[in-house]
């Protein structure tokens, strides 16, 4: 043995001989730490369980820190997991320089824990989109979930990239049988809001709980402090018996002085307490699939399996987009060495879209409009005739018929165009007797995405208008992808955001309403110049030329007068634009006539804005309204009463009634009365027409203003049209509002 550097040398001989399993040669790892400093060696024990370990110091230590665990730990490990240790003091060296302490004993209990307590994990998985295509280019994680309370952490495991047919493998290094406090301080804990929306309001609601906290990031011992001591587990009577009851009221009173949380908190004290607590909190069945603590036992850091949730994100629409984002709702709990996942992912999320399969040459089929397919929207192939033009057309619901407005994306079978350099789109109104060259102002450009395999990157391409020879085209991917070699397209560099999208109709103020027919035409580019124009035919069976059809339904926004100080006016002279709530336009347009109280005399009060009403319970309300769009292209309305503090009262809910409004009004009296498209399909209204209109809603007094306070009419319109892709149908509002006094 070569005697180690430095003039004092300590000997720690290492017994193993209790352990069957030990053979020749097999390592153990031996740590030293001297204060700030880490001495580590590995000894090769003999056929008997034996070796010796030899450490050299330049002084004489103060106290060494010996720690004895399996070879391929690491120093971190060593150290934070439950090792076999030891401590050689100051007194033990004497007036000596060498020191033979005596032989470290490594138990059974410890041998066979360490043959197990790092293992390797693989997790093998695929991101797909929902309709199962790959999403390739996204680095996903997995995170190892740990919970207690309302409280939750997460500790990253391994990441790793989708390859081209979005399969990922990640490979990571699990250990277990942590020292408690160890394990603590490296954790970050946090409130999970959907634990604490269960928890709280169980405790909130029981009888002879204390006051319970708002949830906050920082783990607070004092709830459940207060939770035995309410139950007199603390009592003075109690409290010598059960320590670790008393080791939590110094923990909290610890907590209440700021100290910090990982040199407080004692996460085994905190275990301990599991049996008390559980019996205490009532039972919560959502919380059973997760074996929260209390209601369950818990001791992550001697948890020899991970519980694994995963996170993805994908630079294509743009720079680190989450597209799947797991919570503790969907942990895989006690996951085996070797898992395998399918992971869905949302949205907004890349994948490689199919090839369209088009082999016949030149040509292209305009797919979809904005998010809708042609054969959902009227007059097109596969598609109801009628209403032409208009998405989710003969649909009976307050989203059916929907025309479209603003920036339509027109997308179709882009790859297709074969050997065609340009393509422009043409336009008719009516019904395909004449086209007409889309005008510049109306050919709106794009951006593609393409993933490169080689640097793993994401790539934006801009696919712009271009002035040629007159013409406004665009340049097909064909001619792209020739003008940028390699020639690996389709192999590692994969179109990915947008391939199919063709254009952005851009409509507003360029198109009036109506319903049009569009069409793409070819070019080829010679010489510098657009030569051989072509409509291309569609691809596949119908070797027709391509169309498809659609109706537009945009708005003007603009005052129609102002009043003395400038402020601008809608058509009926209320307040509307800026300063207001009102959007200055008739498309849809709202407003109130009057708002009356009847009295059983017969007399009636008129409320007006600002002013002060009284009211009995043999009171009715009456409300004269309108909500109109002179295109009958309504969706829905909502009349609503606001008040006190949050408060909101439905008033078209409260079983009174609505009719059509017998006193002249500035817009026709609604024939149907809605209040949505659906139900004024079923009064009579002859798709695709709802222009709503004026009407009157009579109902209780006393329903709808139940308490004395002021309250706040809000009248809302809603079209439904399709407004700049947006299918929410808030793209086309208005809203009215007034507000008074009433009292009860």
């Amino acid at each position: 043995m070569a005697k180690p550097n430095g003039k004092f040398v300590l000997h720690l001989p290492i017994d193993a001989s209790e352990n069957s399993e030990v053979k020749a040669g097999h390592p153990v790892k031996v740590l030293v730490r001297d204060g700030t400093n880490v001495s580590t060696q590995e000894v090769a024990l003999d056929a008997k369980g034996n070796g010796t370990a030899h450490f050299g110091f330049e002084r004489r230590p103060a106290l060494l820190q010996v720690v004895v665990g399996p070879h391929d730990a690491s120093d971190e490990e060593l150290e934070g997991l439950q090792t076999v240790r030891a401590e050689v003091v100051a007194r033990s060296w004497g007036e000596h320089a060498e020191l033979s302490y005596p032989a470290i004993r490594i138990a059974p209990f410890y041998w066979r824990w360490w043959l197990h307590w790092c293992r390797e994990f693989v997790i093998h998985g695929r991101i797909v989109c929902p309709d199962g295509l790959p999403a390739p280019g996204a680095k996903v994680c997995a995170f190892d979930v740990d919970a207690w309370w309302w409280w939750h952490s997460t500790q990253q495991v391994g990441c790793a990239t989708t390859d081209v047919n979005g399969a990922f493998e990640i490979r990571f290094r699990w250990c277990c049988g942590w020292w408690p406090w160890w394990w603590w301080a490296r954790r970050h804990w946090r409130v999970e809001p959907s634990l604490a929306k269960l928890i709280l309001p169980e405790l909130r609601t029981r009888p002879g709980f204390p006051p319970i906290p708002l949830p906050d990031p920082a783990p607070d011992l004092s709830l459940f402090h207060a939770l035995l001591q309410n139950e007199g587990a603390l009592s003075s009577g109690q409290s010598q018996s059960h320590p670790e009851r008393r080791a939590l009221a110094s923990q909290t009173m610890a907590s209440k002085r700021g100290t910090s949380t990982a040199g407080v908190f004692d996460p085994a004290l905190i275990a301990s307490l599991q049996p008390a607590l559980s019996d205490r909190l009532p039972a919560i069945a959502e919380i059973n699939a997760l074996h929260l603590w209390p209601w369950f036992p818990w001791n992550p850091w001697v948890d020899c399996n991970p519980d694994i949730v995963f996170r993805a994100t994908q630079d294509c629409q743009e720079k680190g987009q989450v597209i799947v984002d797991e919570t503790i709702w969907q942990t895989r709990w006690n996951v085996p060495t070797n898992l395998n996942v399918t992971l869905v992912a949302n949205d907004r999320a890349c994948c490689v879209p199919p090839h369209h399969g088009c082999d016949e040459g030149d040509c292209v089929v305009l797919t979809q409009a904005c998010s809708t397919l042609v054969d959902h929207i009227g007059g097109n192939f596969g598609a109801p005739a009628a209403p032409a033009g208009f998405a989710n057309p003969a649909a009976v619901a307050n989203d059916g018929d929907r025309p479209f407005a603003g920036a339509v994306t027109l997308s179709g079978t882009a790859e297709c165009m074969g050997k065609v350099d340009y393509y422009e789109f043409e336009w008719s109104n009516d019904n395909g007797l004449t086209f007409n060259a889309m005008p510049s102002a109306a050919a709106g450009g794009f951006t593609r995405s393409y993933l490169d395999l080689g640097p793993l990157l994401f790539v934006d391409v801009p696919f712009s208008p271009t002035p040629l020879d007159g013409r406004v085209v665009f340049e097909t991917l064909g001619r792209y992808e020739a003008g940028h070699p390699p020639a690996n397209w389709g192999i590692t560099r994969l179109w990915m955001f947008n391939r199919d999208v063709l254009m952005q109709w851009l409509t507003e103020n360029n198109f009036s309403d109506g319903t049009y027919v569009l069409r793409v035409k070819g070019w080829d580019f010679v010489a510098g110049h657009l030569q051989n124009p072509r409509i291309l035919n569609n691809c596949g069976d119908d070797h027709g030329p391509n169309r498809i059809v659609l109706t537009l339904d945009n708005r003007f926004i603009g005052a129609s007068a102002v009043d003395l100080s400038g402020n601008p006016l809608d058509s009926h002279g209320n307040r509307c634009g800026a300063g207001s709530v009102h959007t200055c336009t008739v498309e849809p347009d709202t407003g109130f006539l009057s708002v009356r109280i009847l009295h059983d005399d017969g007399s009636e009060t008129q409320v007006e804005a600002c002013g002060t009403s009284a009211i009995k319970d043999t009171d009715w309300l009456e409300i004269d309204f309108w909500a109109h769009d002179p295109d009958g292209h309504i969706a829905y309305y909502t009349l609503d009463a606001t008040y006190g503090v949050n408060l909101d009262n439905d008033l078209l809910s409260l079983g009174g009634t609505l009719t059509p409004c017998p006193v002249p009004a500035p817009v026709p009296v609604a024939t149907q009365v809605g209040p949505g498209y659906a139900a004024a399909l079923g009064q009579g209204a002859a798709s695709p027409v709802w222009q709503g209109g004026a009407l009157r809603l009579r109902v209780k007094a006393k329903a709808a203003f139940p308490v004395t306070c002021c309250y706040q009419l809000e009248l809302r319109a809603h079209k439904r049209t399709i407004a700049s892709c947006d299918y929410s149908l808030w793209g086309q509002t208005n809203l009215s509002e007034t507000s008074f006094m009433i009292a009860v």
